[in-house]
């Protein structure tokens, strides 16, 4: 069944919407071998657009995407990133199996078959420090390309986990210390938590400082997903005005997983013609799939915390330890404001922008805005 609009998951093909530039971009990067760090908020398409340029780069080079979101310390990390480079360049289980000779001749692999065993089959390895160190593994993409005579870029999802691995910075340093030094791997990391991946590749004092290009994600501009969404209505036999579509995008900010929800909801709300009626019917339907979720996330918070959040929800961006805003918003001191930025960055609920501190996520925006600034 065809799908008009897909959110919540990658997208491709006719669901893949601009981004023309990125694309360009990063098929660039990838065919000359550049290392890339891509960064941008929650739900603007940072996999999505991986997986578009993986389908474009010429046929000398060969890309390995993985999500190491499960991944909670360093040889974890390994087996996943061992198993996806050893899938992934083979395709079938007899190249699989032909790899692991060759290149971990040390380990005794368990192969588990789905449906069907020439194209769905998970691997685990048992790579432990007893059989290989770090750096054997961390080698085995350049290993791997030389020996293919082709090039391979990694593509590591929700990278920011590797800061949350025990000695991190250890780690860190091993990985920076030897795929810098690769000429026939690069490597593409990106994730979903901003501010983590900001630390780990923007701050001097971590080792991935200044490892590659860096891509900033920028929204998707109205004027392109006009179109898109135009087609996609008329596909249905449905008609939705420029005005409404720019009120969609306007609403959840361009972010690109939230325009595909809200759109689909006005179409769900729609026989015809997409109407404000529609539109309004389709955010309060957006607002209630996402409550849940949203309470999950305020639930811990402290009331200096959520007071802050109010402040931020009702237009108070900056100057938060002036006496008119902490008496205001009851904040506590002014040392406790820096204390209540800190932690609601860490949990993604708010970030610095150059206008000053915002919520981070414009759907939670309204749905806080509704809820608690009665």
């Amino acid at each position: 069944m065809k799908k008009s609009f897909i959110y919540g998951v990658a997208v491709e093909g006719n669901n893949f919407t601009d981004r023309e530039k990125e694309t360009r971009r990063l098929k660039q990067d990838f065919e000359n071998g550049q290392n890339v760090i891509l960064i941008s908020p929650r739900r603007m398409g940072k996999t999505s657009l991986v997986r578009k340029v993986q389908t474009l780069v010429n046929k000398d080079i060969v890309t390995v995407y993985m999500d190491i979101y499960d991944c909670r310390n360093e040889y974890e990390f390994y087996n996943k990133f061992a198993a996806e480079l050893l899938k992934q360049t083979a395709g079938k289980t007899e190249a699989v199996m032909k790899n692991i000779k060759e290149f971990l001749v040390r380990l005794s692999p368990t192969i588990s078959f789905g449906p069907d065993p020439n194209n769905e089959f998970s691997l685990s390895l048992g790579i432990t420090p007893k059989n290989y160190s770090p750096e054997e593994i961390l080698q085995l993409p350049e290993r791997m390309a030389e020996k293919m005579g082709k090039h391979i870029v990694v593509c590591i999802d929700e990278f920011q986990q590797i800061g949350e691995f025990p000695d991190s910075l250890k780690v860190q340093k091993k990985m920076r210390g030897i795929w810098q030094l690769q000429s026939n791997a690069s490597y593409c990391l990106f994730g979903s938590k901003k501010h983590l991946l900001a630390n780990l590749f923007q701050s001097k004092k971590m080792p991935f400082y200044q490892f590659g290009d860096i891509l900033f994600l920028q929204p998707i501009p109205t004027e392109d997903w006009i179109p898109f969404i135009h087609q996609k209505f008329e596909e249905k036999g449905m008609n939705i005005s420029d005005t409404i579509i720019e009120k969609i995008c306007a609403t959840v900010q361009s972010q690109s997983s939230y325009v595909q929800q809200l759109a689909w909801n006005v179409m769900l709300n729609t026989t015809k013609k997409a109407d404000e009626s529609a539109l309004e019917t389709a955010i309060e339907d957006l607002l209630n799939q996402n409550s849940l979720l949203f309470l999950q996330q305020i639930e811990s918070l402290t009331a200096y915390q959520m007071n802050f959040l109010k402040a931020v929800a009702k237009g108070v961006h900056t100057d938060f330890t002036s006496k008119e805003v902490l008496a205001s918003y009851d904040l506590g001191s002014k040392s406790n404001v820096s204390r209540i930025k800190t932690v609601l960055t860490q949990k993604e609920l708010i970030e610095k922008t150059p206008n000053g501190i915002v919520l981070t996520d414009p759907v939670f925006e309204l749905w806080f805005a509704k809820e608690w600034c009665k």
